[in-house]
C-alpha cells in the first residue's frame, strides 16, 4: 500500500511539472498588439485619395458579394503605399470599407511581414541574409556592412533624414543571383560591395539604379548561368517534330 500511494505522490508531483519556453511574438523582434504612439494611433490622419478609392471600387468588385473581406491584402498594400506605411487609423478606414471587425483586419496586418506598422524611410532597403546570400558571391555580411558603413545605421535603424531604413530578412526569392537586396519594389542581385556602393549612392543622388542582375558578377539578364547557356543552345525544332509523316 505505501509503495502504491508513493506511485501516486510522484505521478501527480510529475504532473505538475511545466515546462517554460518563449513563445513567438517573445522571440520577435516586433509588437504583435498595437500601442499608440504620437505618430501611429487612431486619429492619425488617413484618407484614400480619390485615385486610389476608384482602384479599392476595382478591387472590391473582384469579389463574389459577401466575400469582400477577400480584399483586404490589395486593399491594405495599397494603403500602404499611399501612406509610406501602415498606420493603425489606415487599417480602420480598410475595415470599415470592407465591412469587417477591427481585429481580423490586425490579425491580417500583424501576420504578414510586407506590412510596415512603423514608419519607413523612403528607401526601404531589406538585405537578405539566409543561407544562399550568405554563400553567394562576395557573401550577404559584406554588403550588410556595406550598407551599414554608407548609410550610418545598423538593422532596424532609420537615416536621420528619413531617407533609408534597414532590415535583415529571410530568403526573397532570389538564390541563384546571390546576394541580393530589396528596396522598396526593385531586386538588385548579383552584389558586389562597389554595387551597392553605386546603389545607394545614387539614390542619395536622386536618380534610379537599375534593378535586377548587376555588372559586378556578370551581365546576365535573368537567372541563367553567367557563363552563358549550357542547355537550350540550339533554335527549337517546332511542335511536328517527331511527328511521323507517313500516318
Amino acid at each position: 500500500m505505501l509503495a502504491s500511494l508513493g506511485r501516486r505522490l510522484v505521478s501527480a508531483t510529475c504532473q505538475q511539472v511545466r515546462s517554460l519556453h518563449r513563445t513567438v511574438p517573445a522571440c520577435s523582434d516586433k509588437l504583435f498588439v498595437h500601442r499608440d504612439t504620437p505618430e501611429n494611433n487612431p486619429d492619425t490622419p488617413f484618407e484614400f485619395t480619390q485615385e486610389n478609392l476608384a482602384r479599392c471600387e476595382v478591387i472590391i468588385k473582384n469579389y463574389p458579394e459577401g466575400h469582400q473581406a477577400a480584399a483586404v491584402i490589395p486593399i491594405l498594400d495599397l494603403a500602404q503605399r499611399q501612406h509610406g506605411w501602415l498606420p493603425i487609423s489606415a487599417m480602420h478606414k480598410v475595415a470599415d470599407m470592407l465591412k469587417m471587425p477591427y481585429m481580423r483586419v490586425y490579425e491580417v496586418a500583424t501576420f504578414y511581414t510586407m506590412f510596415n506598422r512603423e514608419p519607413v524611410g523612403k528607401f526601404f532597403v531589406q538585405i537578405c541574409t539566409t543561407t544562399p546570400c550568405m554563400l553567394g558571391g562576395v557573401g550577404s555580411d559584406a554588403i550588410l556592412a556595406a550598407i551599414q558603413r554608407i548609410l550610418g545605421i545598423k538593422v532596424g535603424e532609420t537615416t536621420k533624414d528619413g531617407m533609408f531604413t534597414l532590415a535583415e530578412v529571410e530568403c526573397l526569392g532570389a538564390c541563384v543571383n546571390a546576394p541580393m537586396v530589396q528596396i522598396n519594389d526593385d531586386y538588385y542581385e548579383d552584389l558586389t560591395v562597389p554595387d551597392i556602393e553605386r546603389i545607394l549612392t545614387y539614390l542619395k543622388e536622386g536618380k534610379k539604379p537599375k534593378p535586377g542582375p548587376q555588372g559586378g558578377q556578370g551581365n546576365r539578364f535573368a537567372s541563367e548561368p553567367k557563363t552563358g547557356l549550357t542547355s537550350l543552345t540550339t533554335p527549337p525544332t517546332g511542335p511536328g517534330f517527331g511527328v511521323r509523316k507517313d500516318l
